[in-house]
């Protein structure tokens, strides 16, 4: 039944993702991808399997694995400057494995991981290039969107498959693993350039407030409210931040050109 839940899920997210990019931009297609679309539904799998416990212990390490993923978007952006797509996936994945060894050797919890991620987020927005927003009309090949939905569910299987044996903190910190940053930002380095794909990542890092605030609740309410109540009041924080963001100028259209 999980095995099931997730081939249906994966690919309705990255199918979701995919369309609303095409239609608003790179900008609200990384804002979607900063929500908590594989870390959630890992999330609920862990406190299905392992109890409500397991996975509230989790979230600290959810919300620190978020910073290797905004510290991903950095480094993919800077890279994408000199690099092609390969090379720029290759560096990216190659930060965020380090710093999620980083993080390994500390255990947060929670109120400071939310605190870490907190103060991440806007440093590395400062450091960001500051990509040009596109009107999103760019014409995609036909294969484009199932080459996006098989590697994307691929990567979430995998994963998946190893997290058992992790333990909760290693768990939460490698389930933030950028499978769509990756997928996305590579099909938008190829096809649109750099500038469109530094200002999808910087969605990826401004959606973090989202992501940050799903994981918060999850973390505060799985031990004490049903897994319904709990999930559900986790995801509206989570689309409510995210509205919230929308509203923010500075955040998704710095105005400083790349």
């Amino acid at each position: 039944m999980i095995l099931t839940f997730k081939l249906i899920v994966t690919p309705f997210f990255i199918g979701a993702v995919t369309l609303s990019g095409r239609k608003w931009g790179p900008t609200v297609s990384g804002m979607l991808m900063g929500l908590p679309l594989t870390s959630g539904p890992i999330s609920i799998f862990l406190a299905l399997q392992y109890g409500t416990a397991f996975a509230a212990r989790s979230a600290s390490g959810n919300l620190a694995g978020q910073v290797s993923v905004c510290i991903f978007s950095l480094a993919y952006s800077l890279a994408a400057r000199r690099m092609n797509w390969i090379g720029s996936v290759a560096t990216a994945l190659a930060t965020f494995l380090l710093a999620t060894f980083v993080w390994n050797q500390f255990t947060l919890t929670l109120l400071p991981a939310v605190l870490f991620l907190g103060i991440a987020i806007p440093i590395i927005l400062q450091l960001m290039p500051k990509g040009i927003s596109t009107s999103g009309r760019f014409t995609p090949p036909r294969w484009d969107l199932p080459a996006r939905v098989i590697l994307a569910t691929t990567f979430v299987l995998v994963l998946t498959a190893f997290a058992d044996s992790l333990g909760p903190h290693l768990s939460g910190l490698i389930a933030p693993l950028p499978i769509y940053g990756c997928v996305f930002a590579a099909f938008t380095h190829h096809q649109q350039g750099p500038e469109a794909t530094a200002q999808l990542l910087r969605g990826v890092v401004v959606g973090s407030f989202a992501y940050a605030a799903f994981f918060l609740v999850a973390g505060s309410l799985l031990t004490r409210l049903s897994m319904g109540w709990t999930y559900l009041l986790a995801s509206l924080a989570a689309v409510c931040v995210s509205g919230l963001a929308l509203y923010i100028p500075k955040l998704v259209h710095p105005e400083r050109p790349l």
